[in-house]
C-alpha cells in the first residue's frame, strides 16, 4: 500500500514542478532535442555536446520527471537532503522568471524509470527531434506489475511502450536503432508527417579497437573516438549524424572535444602495471553484453573480468543473470570474479568449468583477492553494481584519478566505507 502511495505521489509532486517549467519553455521557445533509451543515452548526449559545444543547452545529470523540470527552473537537479524539499517547492514559481539560457537549442536526456514517466516527460518537452538509442530491461522491476496485470506479455514490451511516448510526441524527426524490433514497432505511434531515420549495425563497415582509441567506418567515412567503445556505439554515431544533418551542422570525425561520462569504458593505469577498464555505471544486460564483447577484442595478453550483480530486475532477475553466464562463456578470459548474491546464485553454476572463476559477496573481498593474486600486467574489466568503483579507486596507480570515477559524493563515500572500502 505504501509503495502505491509513493508511486502516485511521485507524479503529483513532479507535476507541480513541471507546471512551472512549462512557463519557462513558453518564454524560452527553444528547439528541443530529446535523447532517450534504456542505455547509451548519456553517451549520446556527450557526443552531441562534443559536436555542438555551446550552441546548445544540455540537461546534464537530469533525465527524470523531477530532474528535467528542476534544470528548466534553474534548480540543482538532485535534492540532496529531505529538508530541502520545502525550499524547492517555494522556489519553483520564482524559477519561471529566471534568466533564460542564451542558446535556442535544448538537448535533453530523458529516461523512463517507472510506468508513465515516458508519457510525462514527452508531454512536457514536446521534442522537435528525438534520438532513441535502445530498449533493454533496465528498472524492469518497476514494470512487473504491468505484466502481472496482463497488459503486456513481458517487461521488454512494457518498457518499449513507455519509451514509445517520446516517438508519439515528436514533431519533426525521429532517429532510432533500427535493429531492435520492439523499438521499431513503437515508431508506428509517430504522428503523420514525422520523418523516421533508422540506424543499423550493418551500416558500420569497419571497426578497429586499439589500446587508446576506437575507429568506426561508415562507407568511406572514418570516425575516431578516444578510448574504448563497443561496436554498438556505431548506432549512436549514426543518431548523432542524423541530428547534425537535421540542424545543418558539420561533423567533426575525430570527436576532438568528446569527454566521456564517468564509468563508461574509461581506462586507467593501475598498480603493478595493471590496465583497469572502468564500466561501473550501467548494470543492465544490454550494456554488459556490449562491453564484454568489446573486452573480448581488447588487445591484452591476460584478461580478467569482474562482474557485479545486475540490479533492479525484479521477476527477470534469474533469467538475466543466467544470460550473463552465456556472455561470459563466449569470451576467452584468464579469470572471472563475480560479486553479489545474484551472480553467485544464478550465474556461477552456468559458467564453463574450464574457466577459472571465483565468487564473493562484498567489494572488500574482491579487492583483497585482486591484491593477492595479480601478477602484474593484467587487463581487468569492472562491470556491474556493488561499489566496484571503490575497488578501482584502491588499485589506481595515480590516486588523483579517482575524481574521474562514478559516485563521488560524500553519501557514496560513506556507503562504500560501510562495505570495507576506504576513501
Amino acid at each position: 500500500m505504501l509503495s502505491v502511495i509513493k508511486r502516485r505521489l511521485y507524479f503529483v509532486v513532479a507535476g507541480y514542478f513541471a507546471f512551472w517549467a512549462r512557463f519557462v519553455l513558453r518564454r524560452w521557445q527553444p528547439k528541443v532535442v530529446v535523447i532517450t533509451g534504456s542505455t547509451g543515452k548519456t553517451t549520446v548526449l556527450h557526443m552531441v555536446e562534443a559536436q555542438l559545444g555551446e550552441k546548445a543547452f544540455y540537461t546534464h545529470d537530469a533525465n527524470s520527471s523531477m530532474g528535467i523540470p528542476f534544470v528548466l527552473l534553474g534548480l540543482k537537479p538532485n535534492v540532496a537532503h529531505k529538508w530541502q524539499w520545502p525550499i524547492y517547492l517555494l522556489r519553483a514559481p520564482f524559477g519561471v522568471f529566471r534568466k533564460l539560457p542564451s542558446q535556442k537549442l535544448l538537448v535533453a536526456e530523458a529516461d523512463t524509470d517507472r510506468p508513465g514517466e515516458g508519457q510525462f516527460i514527452a508531454g512536457l518537452l514536446q521534442a522537435d527531434f528525438t534520438a532513441w538509442v535502445s530498449v533493454y530491461r533496465t528498472h524492469s522491476m518497476n514494470f512487473d506489475r504491468l505484466v502481472q496485470s496482463g497488459r503486456f506479455e513481458s517487461p521488454d514490451e512494457a518498457i518499449a511502450y513507455d519509451f514509445g511516448y517520446f516517438a508519439a510526441a515528436t514533431k519533426e524527426v525521429i532517429a532510432a536503432d533500427g535493429d531492435q524490433p520492439l523499438l521499431v514497432g513503437q515508431l508506428k505511434r509517430a504522428a503523420q508527417g514525422v520523418k523516421i531515420e533508422l540506424a543499423t549495425a550493418k551500416s558500420v563497415t569497419g571497426y578497429q579497437l586499439t589500446k587508446t582509441e576506437t575507429v568506426f567506418t561508415f562507407s568511406k567515412q572514418h570516425i575516431h573516438l578516444k578510448g574504448l567503445h563497443p561496436k554498438e556505439i556505431g548506432i549512436s554515431l549514426q543518431l548523432v549524424q542524423s541530428l547534425l544533418n537535421y540542424l545543418g551542422e558539420p561533423l567533426d570525425p575525430n570527436y576532438t572535444k568528446l569527454v566521456m561520462p564517468a564509468g563508461r569504458s574509461s581506462v586507467f593505469e593501475g598498480k603493478h602495471n595493471l590496465t583497469l577498464v572502468d564500466s561501473t555505471y550501467n548494470t543492465g544486460l544490454g550494456a554488459t553484453t556490449a562491453i564484454a564483447r568489446l573486452f573480448g577484442d581488447y588487445p591484452a595478453e591476460h584478461k580478467w573480468l569482474v562482474f557485479g550483480d545486475i540490479l533492479e530486475q525484479g521477476k527477470s532477475e534469474k533469467e538475466e543473470h543466467q544470460k550473463l553466464a552465456q556472455v561470459i562463456n563466449d569470451l576467452k578470459l584468464d579469470r572471472v570474479i563475480l560479486i553479489g548474491p545474484r551472480t553467485k546464485k544464478y550465474t556461477l553454476p552456468l559458467i564453463d568449468k574450464a574457466t577459472e572463476v571465483v565468487s564473493f559477496l562484498s567489494p572488500k573481498e574482491v579487492l583483497d583477492y585482486l591484491n593477492a593474486n595479480v601478477k602484474g600486467g593484467e587487463a581487468i574489466l569492472f562491470k556491474g553494481g556493488r561499489f566496484l568503483e571503490g575497488v578501482i579507486e584502491q588499485l589506481l596507480a595515480q590516486p588523483s584519478q579517482a575524481s574521474h570515477l562514478v559516485r563521488r559524493s560524500a553519501a557514496w563515500v560513506k556507503r562504500r566505507q560501510k562495505w570495507g572500502l576506504p576513501r
